[in-house]
């Protein structure tokens, strides 16, 4: 059996890379571990021994807890090293083939985008999507990527202010507004909390969308046959529009991870940092989200971040998760899942060190709230839960035009209007699910392929995607669910 992979030489455990006393991914003694010492991995703490633990034994929930980890941190410590390193990459300018828009962006995708203002009228557009679709209106239009209907379980019986209002105002102007969505229709019930004139006032004249409510129309019916005639009107010039060269710096991509494992900080991760400098070098902007998934990590960014006002905005929102889950009765270890911990992860501080692998090493540029747009090039942070189908829809409404998911578990993740590429972290989840994974980095394990290649075969296949190669997830026609606003606040 292959020796077990020592991460760093101050590590008192090691991954076991073929199963052994225990699964694949999961982690043995190096040498005795009292009870009550620390348990370390990456070279920092990630739990607590509950009992004397021998050399050679098994690192895992039964014998391995959550516990405070260090809050010594040094804001922008690490920043000169952090722009070093991005200055020292000398690669050539890449480009990819995009949709520009009138308001300076550039889309990946062109599709047009029904958008529900409320629950009450989920319904309407997800019929009119179908039936446009079984009636082969867009055959004549090769340009456009499709018809999507982004609905939803909220809009209404909520604070007309406040945090809650805010966030879901964002997603769906983000959405409406979205590089990738070449036309958007708001389609309302007419009395509900979240009102399409407000959409309007919040995008501006430059939108491309229209808006109209059932109420007004004159019913279920009425209004589905009235948002078909309008898609319609719009498809000829949605359809008018063409591919051309563009920098990779216009590119804002979501990072994100899921149905992780004992490899994913090993091997996907860590490839995707490299990835993501690699981009960010070029002035892509690169969004890192999910806060309680860097809980107990948060050091290694804070130590990043180019202010003091970007450093402090990440520990208010690392406050605020810790009051949140306390307040409802949670703990910011009830993550790792338990698909998570069968796969070898252990507490939240061993899951949030392998996905912050995700961000790489360059400076953090600027911390967001949920859906907030996406301006600084560089590295960002957002503000989302870990709930993937909730993060990435923040991630997509603030610009991201792709969404990059790592997974060791597996994923049957997809989302529109931004395609998701998804990486397996080892052998056997590419070989079980060949449809569903865009790349295999578990060979950087079994073949001993350098991170620095492999991260370099993630940001051709990214470049790929932006100018038009479909995803396996959009293959597979996956995304029209997994559109799901965070909804913050009460409901009333």
């Amino acid at each position: 059996m292959p020796e077990p992979l020592i991460l760093n030489p101050a590590d008192n455990v090691a991954i076991l890379t073929e199963k052994g006393i225990a699964a694949a991914g999961h982690k043995i003694a190096r040498r005795p571990i009292a009870k009550g010492s620390e348990v370390v991995k990456y070279g920092q703490v990630i739990g607590y021994a509950t009992e004397d633990i021998a050399t050679g034994a098994h690192v895992h929930s039964h014998n391995c807890v959550f516990g405070d980890h260090g809050r010594d941190y040094h804001p922008g410590a690490g920043l000169a090293a952090a722009r070093a390193g991005l200055a020292a990459r000398k690669d050539p300018a890449f480009t990819f083939q995009g949709y520009r828009r009138s308001d300076g962006s550039v889309g990946t995708r062109n599709f047009l985008a029904l958008v529900a203002t409320v629950n009450c009228s989920a319904t309407v557009i997800r019929r009119a999507a179908e039936e446009i679709r079984i009636e082969g209106a867009l055959e004549p239009y090769p340009n456009v990527d499709g018809v999507v209907a982004f609905a939803h379980g909220t809009g209404c019986a909520m604070a007309d202010s406040g945090p809650g209002w805010t966030a879901l105002q964002r997603v769906l102007t983000g959405y409406a507004g979205h590089p990738n969505v070449g036309a958007a229709l708001f389609v309302g019930l007419g009395c509900e909390t979240m009102q399409i004139a407000r959409m309007k006032q919040e995008l501006g004249q430059a939108a491309r969308f229209h808006g109209l409510t059932i109420q007004d129309t004159g019913g279920t019916r009425k209004t589905i046959d009235a948002i078909k005639a309008r898609i319609r009107e719009m498809l000829p010039a949605l359809n008018d529009v063409h591919r051309e060269t563009v920098p990779a710096g216009a590119l804002k991509i979501g990072l994100q991870c899921g149905g992780s494992d004992g490899f994913s900080g090993i091997t996907a991760n860590p490839a995707l940092g490299l990835a993501s400098d690699i981009l960010a070098a070029q002035g892509a902007s690169m969004v890192l989200a999910e806060t309680p998934e860097i809980y107990g990590a948060e050091r290694l960014l804070l130590d990043r971040a180019v202010s003091t006002e970007v450093a402090d905005k990440l520990l208010e929102r690392i406050r605020w998760w810790e009051d949140y889950t306390e307040k409802n009765g949670a703990s910011m270890d009830n993550n790792p899942s338990p698909g998570n911990k069968a796969g070898g992860l252990t507490t939240i501080l061993e899951k949030s060190l392998g996905a912050v692998a995700k961000g790489g090493n360059a400076p953090l540029e600027a911390v967001l709230d949920y859906a907030e747009r996406i301006t600084a090039p560089g590295l960002n942070f957002m503000d989302t839960p870990g709930y993937d189908p909730v993060s990435a829809t923040g991630q997509i409404a603030g610009g991201a035009q792709l969404i990059v998911f790592t997974t060791g578990r597996g994923s049957a993740f997809g989302s529109k209007p931004a395609p998701t590429i998804k990486l397996a972290t080892n052998d056997r989840l590419a070989a079980a699910m060949p449809d569903d994974m865009d790349l295999n980095c578990g060979d950087i394990l079994s073949q001993r392929v350098a991170l620095e290649d492999k991260a370099r075969q993630i940001v051709d296949l990214i470049l790929a995607t932006a100018s038009g190669r479909a995803s396996k997830s959009e293959t597979l026609g996956l995304g029209d669910h997994e559109f799901v606003p965070w909804q913050i606040g009460a409901t009333m």
